[in-house]
Formats: structure tokens, C-alpha cells, sequence
């Protein structure tokens, strides 16, 4: 990492975001650095999809739900390799970059060219700020600020900056370098976090199928893949130990900022996603309060202890109430995690996950007495909460590191720190493939549903 030099001198930028710019520097306004793409009819292009941390790249088609988007191609918008496209009602969160390839990009995008003097690398950095992005507030419009898209009439009216050329090409290249070193880093603590995951799963998987006695007795469970089981335990179904409500479909249309908040599956999986909320009344049965159990059975599979207070619950998670006379709430947390693990294999496609009602009731399960399922619980919860800390602790460490990453780009493509001197060493070799570690599953944004909130 080199060391954070300032520029010699500054001028006054006239912008609030960003006060003092380098001598040499411009600020003009987008229009005058990009030109508006609108072509539609390239339906052999491959569709390309936005990362909040990492921009635009190809989509993987695999999946049954993006295969479904094939029949919309002729409708997307052609985004040429070097063009920036971004979301319209996303750019404020980063759902912006520069194309790899020739592409497609959803309807809902604006795509602009850049012109000779523009590295759309270096703004695709500047618009992922969150000095831009909040920048990008003020020129959007929509009737609700979560609803706010950004058109191209407003974007070539917002005010950029604009080093020289070759600075913006060295800015880029610092950049990616950088980006080699902590993506290396990040990668790293997640496979650390897989084998922690594994090992932790090995512990509740024994647990839950063997039980604490080694002398136990043994019987044939009737499946397969489960094998045998204690001899005093019996096999039943998910649906035979717990009742599962299903959310309420809310129209997004509907949400507002006010009311009971509305658990969508990101508020379950990403600590600080924003809630949407609703002001009317909906079935009881759909109301959550602290303590509650909920398992998101589409996009992302988990099950969760609501600690939240009361909300109201968002479709595609259930909401569960085990039977106490079968089975304790705190075992029914740990058998859901082991049976999800199961599931996961067999569920529908290989980034959007999804378990069908029926499939989820009738997965088999073993279950001891309740006496011993309250030992069974206390001793998962021993055996991993050492795991559990040095799992948290290293994701903590990659957001630390995320944040110095963040940063750093903020300080380099605003010219707070000068990188004109930076040479690179025999470390700085930048592939694609190391760059990749950077994204983050959660904040991909699909084509086919353009932020528009839903799940």
C-alpha cells in the first residue's frame, strides 16, 4: 500500500462533497464527459448484472430463474465494453459500472458512453462513493426517496471531477492493484469462515442424528441418507413438529416510511438493511414479535431468532411455531440449521435457493425425548460458542477491511492522496478472478427485478 501523499496544491472545487481539488483538475458536468446509449436488439448478447461492491459483470444463467429472462432479451438495453450502466432507482446504493464485454442490461438501467477523455474505470470508482451516492439523492426524483430513480436528464447535469487522462489511468491502476491485495485478504477469512461453518455443522450434524451416549443402541432409521438412529428415538416430519405461516405478499407499491416494520429476507441476512414499512392491517397470523423463529426458505436459506420487536412479516419466510409437547424451541433452531443443510442440495437452482412449502413439511427428521433434546441443545451450544467468536471476529476483520477499502478510493479518485509516483511490484499482478473475492453475494442487484425492493 503506498503511502497517503497529498498534492503538492489544491484549488477550491466549488462542490461541497468534495471542498479542494489538485492544480490541473477539472469538475464538468456528466454530459459533457458521456454520451446516452439507448439500442435494444442484441438479444445474442449475454446479460450482464451489477455487484454494489464491484460493478457490472456477466451473469451466470444456470439458474431457472434467470432462464426465464431469455424471452425479455429483445427488450434490454446494449451496454458496449467501457460503457458505464447503472440502475436508475439503485445508483445511490452503487448499482453502478463499466461494462466488461458487450452486454445486456435491464430496462431499468441507464447505459452512457464515455467519451475519449472519460476512463470509465475511474468513474465507475467515483460513482460507488458515498460522497456521489448521496450526491445522486439530490438529483433523483420519485414520490418516496426509496423509490427515487436517477434518468439520464438528470445524471448529465451532475458535476464530476476530472483529472488528466493519464492521472485517471494511473488512479485506475493504483486502484486495482489495491484491490488485488484486499480481495487476496478477504478471500482468505472466508475460506477460514467455511471450515469454521463445517466444523460447526459436523458437531451439530452428530449431535442431532447420534445423540450424547456413546453406548447407545441403534436401529435403522428407513433412510437412506440418514442412516441409523438412537433406538429410543423415533423419526417424524417438519410438519408434524412445528406449525409454518407463510409471510403476507405485500405489494411494494404499498410500503411506506411509516407503520410496523416489514421483515423482507435481507433484514434477516444483512445486520443494517433499511426496513420498508406499512401503516394497514394484515392477518394476525403475520404479525412477529422478539423471539420468534423464522426460516427464509428463497433466495437465501437460514433460520433466524427474531430479536427485532414487532413487524410485520414479508412473503417467502416462514414463520414458525413448534409444538412444545414435541419438541423445544431452542432444539428446533439447531435441527432447522442441520436440515437446511440437507435441503440445500436439493432446493431449486444454484444462486436463487428456494424450498416448496410441501418439500419443507415433509423433510424426515430424528427426534429424542424432550428432556433430551434440552441437553442435546446445551451441549451445540457449548461445543460451538468458541467457533461462533472467531467467526464473528474474522467477519469483522473483512469489514474493517472494507472499510479501509472504501476509504481508500474516496481519498484517491477525489485527490486527496496522490498516486502519481506509484509504481507496481512484483505483488501487484490484478486478475479478474482475484477481484471476484471483493463482491458479495447480498449486494447483487438481478436485471430481471430492478431494485424495485421486492424479494
Amino acid at each position: 500500500m503506498a503511502a497517503a501523499n497529498p498534492y503538492p496544491s489544491y484549488r477550491a472545487s466549488g462542490l461541497p462533497w468534495v471542498p479542494q481539488l489538485p492544480e490541473g483538475w477539472q469538475v464538468l458536468r456528466n454530459g459533457r464527459l458521456f454520451s446516452h446509449r439507448v439500442e435494444t436488439g442484441f438479444p445474442d448478447l449475454p446479460i450482464l448484472e451489477v455487484s454494489l461492491r464491484t460493478g457490472v459483470r456477466v451473469r451466470d444463467m444456470e439458474n431457472l430463474k434467470r432462464k426465464q429472462v431469455m424471452s425479455q432479451k429483445e427488450k434490454y438495453k446494449r451496454a458496449a465494453k467501457g460503457d458505464i450502466a447503472y440502475n436508475m432507482m439503485r445508483m445511490w446504493q452503487g448499482a453502478v459500472g463499466s461494462a466488461p464485454v458487450d452486454g445486456l442490461v435491464s430496462p431499468a438501467y441507464v447505459v452512457v458512453k464515455p467519451y475519449d477523455e472519460a476512463n470509465s474505470h475511474y468513474y465507475s470508482y467515483l460513482f460507488r462513493t458515498a460522497a456521489y451516492m448521496q450526491e445522486v439523492n439530490k438529483y433523483s426524483r420519485g414520490i418516496v426517496a426509496d423509490r427515487n430513480r436517477l434518468y439520464w436528464e438528470s445524471f448529465k447535469q451532475m458535476p464530476s471531477l476530472v483529472p488528466p487522462r493519464a492521472e485517471q489511468d494511473q488512479i485506475v491502476a493504483y486502484l486495482r492493484a489495491q484491490d488485488a491485495h484486499i480481495a487476496r485478504f478477504i478471500k482468505a477469512k472466508r475460506e477460514l469462515i467455511k471450515l469454521l461453518t463445517e466444523q460447526k455443522l459436523r458437531i451439530i450434524d452428530q449431535a442431532v442424528t447420534r445423540g450424547l451416549d456413546p453406548n447407545v443402541r441403534f436401529k435403522p432409521s428407513g433412510i437412506d441418507w440418514l442412516g441409523e438412529v438412537p433406538e429410543h428415538w423415533e423419526v417424524s416430519k417438519v410438519k408434524l413438529l412445528a406449525d409454518y405461516i407463510n409471510g403476507f405478499p405485500f405489494k411494494p407499491a404499498e410500503w411506506g416510511a411509516k407503520g410496523r416494520p416489514i421483515i423482507r429476507i435481507q433484514n434477516l441476512t444483512k445486520e443494517h438493511a433499511p426496513f420498508n414499512y406499512y401503516e394497514g392491517a394484515i392477518p394476525e397470523r403475520n404479525h412477529v414479535k422478539n423471539g420468534d423463529i423464522l426460516l427464509s426458505w428463497s433466495a437465501s436459506l437460514g433460520v433466524f431468532v427474531w430479536n427485532r420487536g414487532d413487524a410485520w412479516l414479508n412473503q417467502h419466510i416462514f414463520k414458525v411455531v413448534p409444538d412444545p409437547t414435541r419438541i423445544t424451541r431452542g432444539y428446533f433452531v439447531w435441527l432447522a440449521r442441520w436440515f437446511l443443510n440437507h435441503m440445500e442440495a436439493e432446493a431449486h437452482g444454484s444462486t436463487m435457493q428456494h424450498i416448496t412449502k410441501p418439500k419443507f413439511g415433509s423433510f424426515p427428521v430424528p427426534l429424542p425425548s424432550l428432556d433430551e433434546q434440552a441437553e442435546i441443545e446445551a451441549h451445540i451450544q457449548r461445543e460451538t460458542q468458541d467457533i461462533d467468536l472467531v467467526i464473528t471476529r474474522t467477519e469483522d476483520e473483512i469489514k474493517l477491511i472494507r472499510e479501509y477499502r472504501d476509504r481508500l478510493i474516496a481519498d484517491v479518485v477525489t485527490g486527496q492522496v496522490d498516486v502519481r509516483d506509484w509504481q507496481p511490484g512484483h505483488d501487484d499482478v490484478v486478475s479478474d478472478e482475484e477481484l471476484a473475492a471483493l463482491g458479495d453475494d447480498e449486494a447483487n442487484l438481478s436485471e430481471d427485478e430492478p431494485g424495485d425492493g421486492g424479494e
